[in-house]
C-alpha cells in the first residue's frame, strides 16, 4: 500500500497496529507512552507489559490494544539521544524496521507510527523523519501495508536541508514577482481603460489595428502622440450580415476537421501511462510503489482505458516515471489537468521536476510542511 503523513494524536488513529515509544522497564513513561496507556486502559495494558518484561533499546514486542482503535500495540524501545555517537540512529532505524516486520508477522494491513524517540528521548526531529521515511519506504518496496506516520502538531514536524530551503526561496521570490506583475497590469489597465478598466482597440491613420506593444510606444514625440489621439477609438469590427454565408462555410469546415480529429484522437491518459511504463522498462509494482499509491488503485487504472485520475495521482505517477516537465504537462493534459503558476502545490511539484528531484517521500515532506495535499496516498 502506501505511506501517509497525518497530523493527529496517535491514540485517535484507527489501524491494525499502533506503535508506542515505550519505557524499557515495566513502567509508564511520559509522552506517547503515557497517552497510549491512558487510552488503552492502564491496568490491563500494564499487566500485558509485565508478561514481556524489561526490554532493550531497538527491541519491539506486541500486546493487545484493548480500548484503542487497533488490534495490537507494538512497543518499541527508542534510544536516548547523546549526540549521535552511541548508535542512536541505528537504534531508531531498528525500531521502525522491527515494528514493521512484527506487524507483517501478525497479519496487519495497517500500522501507525509516532515520530520515534523525538519527545523525552530528544532524538532530532529532522533526522527521525529521514530515518522513518527511509525504513518505511524500503519496507514498502517488498511488502503491502498501509503505513501512517502520525505527527501530533505542526511544531513537532520539521523539515531541514537544501530542498526545503530552495523551494521556500523559490516560492517567496515567485510570489513577489507575481505581485509586481499584478500591480503593473492594474496600472496599465487604469491608464488605457479609463475608470471602467475596459481597453479598446486603437487604430492608426490607415485603419490598421494597433498591437498592444504599439499602443504603448516608448519615447513618443508630442506630435506623434497628438497624431494618434486625433483618431477615433473604436470597438473591433462586428460580423456583418453579408459575411454570414462565408462564415457558415468556415465553421462547417472546422467542424468536419474536429470530427476527423476526434476519430483519430491520441492515446488516453491510461493508454499513454502504460506506454510510458513499457517504454521505460518498468514493472507495475515498481511504478505504484515509487508513486506511493495503492496497488488496488493502480489495478483500477490498468483496467479502465478511460480512467480519470486526480491531479495528485497523475503527478505521483509522473514523479515515479521521472518525467520531464514537457512529458508531465503532456500526461496531465490527457486527463484534462494542468499545472498552474499561481497554485502553491503546483509550484512545489514543478520546482522538483525542473530540478530533477523525484524522491516522492522527500517531496511529500515539503508538501506537508506547506499544508498541501500529499502525492499518491
Amino acid at each position: 500500500m502506501a505511506l501517509q503523513i497525518i497530523r493527529n494524536n496517535i491514540v485517535n488513529v484507527e489501524a491494525d497496529a499502533i506503535v508506542n515509544t515505550a519505557n524499557p522497564a515495566v513502567a509508564v513513561g511520559p509522552g506517547v507512552d503515557e497517552a497510549v496507556y491512558t487510552a488503552a486502559g492502564w491496568d490491563r495494558l500494564i499487566e500485558a507489559r509485565r508478561v514481556i518484561g524489561p526490554m532493550e533499546p531497538g527491541q519491539v514486542a506486541a500486546t493487545p490494544a484493548f480500548d484503542l482503535r487497533a488490534k495490537y500495540i507494538i512497543h518499541a524501545i527508542g534510544p536516548a539521544w547523546r549526540g549521535g555517537g552511541y548508535g542512536e540512529r541505528d537504534t531508531v532505524a531498528k525500531c521502525y524496521s522491527g515494528a514493521l516486520a512484527l506487524a507483517l508477522e501478525l497479519g496487519c494491513e495497517s500500522i501507525a507510527f509516532p515520530l520515534m524517540a523525538t519527545g523525552t528521548y530528544g532524538f532530532p526531529k529532522d533526522e527521525a523523519l529521514k530515518t522513518a521515511i527511509r525504513e518505511i519506504s524500503t519496507f514498502l518496496l517488498d511488502n503491502e501495508m498501509e503505513v501512517m506516520l502520525v505527527v501530533y502538531d505542526k511544531e513537532s514536524f520539521e523539515v531541514s536541508g537544501k530542498l526545503f530551503a530552495d523551494i521556500k526561496s523559490y516560492i517567496e521570490e515567485d510570489e513577489i514577482r507575481e505581485g509586481m506583475r499584478y500591480l503593473s497590469d492594474m496600472q496599465t489597465a487604469g491608464s488605457f481603460g479609463g475608470r471602467s478598466g475596459r481597453r479598446k482597440a486603437m487604430r492608426d491613420r490607415g485603419g490598421r489595428m494597433l498591437s498592444r506593444a504599439e499602443e504603448i510606444p516608448v519615447n513618443l514625440s508630442q506630435d506623434r502622440m497628438a497624431d494618434l489621439q486625433s483618431y477615433e477609438v473604436e470597438e473591433p469590427d462586428v460580423m456583418l450580415p453579408d459575411r454570414y454565408p462565408d462564415m457558415v462555410k468556415q465553421f462547417s469546415a472546422e467542424e468536419d476537421l474536429l470530427d476527423e480529429r476526434l476519430l483519430h484522437m491520441d492515446k488516453t491518459f491510461q493508454e499513454h501511462l502504460f506506454w510510458l511504463i513499457d517504454h521505460r522498462g518498468m514493472t507495475d509494482p515498481e511504478v505504484y510503489k515509487k508513486a506511493n499509491i495503492d496497488r488496488k488503485l493502480f489495478s483500477k487504472i490498468r483496467s479502465d482505458i478511460n480512467y480519470s485520475p486526480s491531479k495528485k495521482t497523475a503527478l505521483a505517477l509522473a514523479i515515479a516515471l521521472e518525467l520531464s516537465m514537457d512529458e508531465t504537462i503532456d500526461l496531465l493534459g490527457r486527463a484534462g489537468l494542468a499545472l498552474s503558476p499561481s497554485i502553491r502545490f503546483d509550484k512545489i511539484i514543478g520546482y522538483c521536476i525542473e530540478h530533477g528531484n523525484y524522491d516522492i517521500y522527500e517531496i511529500n515532506n515539503v508538501l506537508f510542511k506547506y499544508d498541501q495535499p500529499l502525492l499518491g496516498a
